[in-house]
């Protein structure tokens, strides 16, 4: 798998404030951005999974964690959905 480098400048107060380390502010800046892109419907939960390096159940649990929806599905998209299945019978 390919991937790109992004160089990130952070003030070190605030690397501090949050007290991680460098690799520990990278993997958080990774996880943020790829929940609020995922939030955001810029990326599937598969690709801010990838993004994110961690497993997909774990990701959905910090979206639940963090009070975002796991479904990206508008309610009209389900009301068509459930309407297109109840009268084709498959409910």
């Amino acid at each position: 798998m390919m991937e790109d480098t992004v160089v990130l400048q952070i003030p070190s107060r605030v690397r501090e404030i949050l007290n991680r380390t460098p690799a520990e502010m990278a993997h958080d800046m990774r996880l943020y951005a790829a929940l609020m892109l995922y939030n955001l419907g810029k990326l599937s939960a598969g690709a801010a999974t990838e993004m994110a390096g961690i497993p997909k159940v774990m990701f959905l649990d910090l979206c639940a964690e963090y009070g975002l929806s796991t479904s990206q599905i508008t309610p009209d998209e389900l009301r068509a959905e459930i309407f297109t299945h109840v009268t084709q019978g498959f409910v």
